[in-house]
């Protein structure tokens, strides 16, 4: 193979990689790249999971035998079957050299692992290309041809050494992208979702809510105390207490299977549940309000819950949930109250959501005295925003 022919193979493998948009399309381009490049019949990538000490089949690219999935769940193969991918890399970079290819065929002598797969599924050779990221290995190129093929050469294992390390390259700026994307939905400062993605995850709950009745709940909750924290202690010290309060909401979150907890920005904090019944979600804001009272710091939380599964009246937009669980959430703060208020389990709570936005100056509930029924409201259309 030219070097023209090879050069226009790292260009297409390279492109090829940028344009995929999922995982698995970057998985099954980085292998049929290097299965074209290598002018192989298949080829698989593999990630070494150093925790469970074995090597995971990503993709099976190409002409698969009977039995091999192109994406499967569970093909893995313990490392110790295959020492070349721990032993012998760090003997080679312990001696100064690169992480090199290896060719091995269905005829060599010792029945190696990889020898022993190519005679089972019928091929006849294999190069073996180690993907180096970071400094450490990652996982491996994997290029087979069939018996009647020719045989890979030293030429080729070298030229599947590059391949690798442009598979190397393109995994590293795939993990770039996809920390961009954690960041653009992640709060940096206490590591939970942040408000663009509860809105993203709250659209999609009300639209299984619609689909099938799935029970929406969302529980919003404002952190007492954290300005006289900040002007008594420093911002570093709120801060803090808003890490501590964070961890606090995971770890409660984590009482619910799939909730998603998240911080709306400044003392706010909120957590989405779609399919737990509404009073698990109560019972896990009465133990979130418990936990909260005993920081150190602060002054607990005032916490509201809305739930598709308590009367709340029809709900024709994710907007309203959000509405009734922040008013409930006000209702909390103007009581002084230790417990969650619950729209639907308390009466003033849907007035407030719906009243027109003149009328619902949640502000007022800050300065409230604590007992006291609000004044009557008049019901406003569905689909009003707050």
């Amino acid at each position: 193979m030219g070097e023209d022919v090879r050069l226009r193979a790292v260009v297409a493998l390279a492109q090829a990689m940028a344009a995929a948009h999922t995982p698995r399309e970057f998985w099954r381009a980085a292998a049929l790249g290097a299965c074209e490049g290598l002018d192989g019949s298949f080829a698989a990538l593999s990630v070494w999971e150093r925790d469970h000490g074995r090597l995971k089949v990503l993709v099976n690219a190409g002409d698969r035998a009977v039995g091999e999935e192109e994406f499967p769940d569970s093909e893995t193969y313990p490392v110790h079957q295959f020492p070349e991918i721990t032993e012998f890399l760090h003997e080679q970079w312990a001696g100064g050299g690169e992480p090199d290819a290896w060719v091995e065929t269905a005829a060599d002598p010792v029945p190696t692992g990889r020898v022993t797969g190519l005679r089972r599924r019928g091929r006849g050779c294999c190069v073996v290309a180690p993907i180096v990221l970071h400094g450490r290995a990652w996982g491996e190129l994997y290029v087979a041809r069939p018996p009647e093929q020719k045989p890979f050469t030293r030429a080729d294992a070298d030229f599947a050494t590059v391949l690798a390390a442009v598979v190397a390259a393109g995994i590293a700026q795939a993990e770039r992208l996809e920390e961009v994307r954690k960041l653009a939905f992640t709060d940096p400062l206490t590591g939970l979702a942040n408000r663009r993605a509860v809105d993203t995850r709250l659209d999609e709950a009300i639209e299984r809510y619609r689909a099938d009745g799935s029970v929406v709940s969302l529980m919003v909750c404002d952190l007492n105390g954290l300005k006289h924290v900040n002007d008594t202690h420093g911002h570093a010290v709120g801060d803090r207490l808003l890490e501590r309060f964070g961890s606090v909401l995971s770890r409660c979150g984590a009482m619910l299977p799939g909730a998603l907890a998240a911080r709306l920005g400044g003392d706010e904090f909120c957590l989405l549940t779609v399919g737990p019944t509404a009073d698990e979600v109560v019972a896990v804001a009465e133990e979130l309000c418990v936990r909260a009272a005993e920081l150190e710091l602060g002054e607990g939380v005032a916490c509201g819950v809305a739930s598709t599964g308590d009367p709340i009246g029809p709900l024709r937009s994710a907007r309203r949930l959000f509405r009734l669980a922040d008013a409930a959430q006000y209702r909390a703060k103007a009581d002084r109250s230790s417990k969650p208020v619950v729209a639907g389990r308390d009466g003033t709570v849907i007035r407030l959501a719906d009243a027109p936005p003149g009328a619902r100056d949640r502000r007022r509930f800050r300065d409230a005295p604590p007992t006291g029924p609000l004044p009557a409201e008049p019901d406003a259309p569905e689909g009003r925003g707050p």
